[in-house]
């Protein structure tokens, strides 16, 4: 349970750091980049794989750039549902989502499933790391 609440405010940490990178994305404040943290983490454990699935042809013929758009569809999506999160234009929300899942991702990276900051120690044996 610590490791989820630990993850959803590092994507609300994303989500103002996105707003503050972005001139088409704004935040009203840390309430509002929470609960848009919230929805969109529902969006994305729900609608985000029916989405794959159906845009699946358009997806193999892009090489998976198409996903970009779906993230940006659904950032769009979460910032309709909560207010003082607005995402205004479609290049907003693409490079909104690029940007929110980086930072996600490299801050997401250090926390383990109990939520406690982990790392990997490599020791050298012989001529290989293990």
């Amino acid at each position: 349970m610590k490791g989820i609440l630990i993850r959803w405010l590092i994507l609300t940490a994303a989500i103002m750091f996105a707003s503050y990178v972005l001139d088409g994305i704004h935040v009203k404040g840390f309430f509002s980049a929470f609960f848009a943290a919230a929805i969109l983490g529902i969006l994305n454990a729900f609608f985000r794989p029916i989405l794959i699935v159906l845009t699946l042809p358009i997806n193999i013929l892009t090489l998976g750039l198409f996903t970009f758009v779906i993230n940006a569809l659904l950032l769009k999506m979460a910032s309709g549902v909560i207010s003082g999160f607005e995402v205004y234009g479609f290049w907003s929300a693409v490079f909104g989502s690029l940007l929110i899942s980086i930072v996600s991702w490299v801050l997401s990276s250090f926390i383990g499933a109990q939520g406690r900051v982990e790392y990997i120690d490599l020791k050298k044996k012989g001529d290989r790391w293990e």
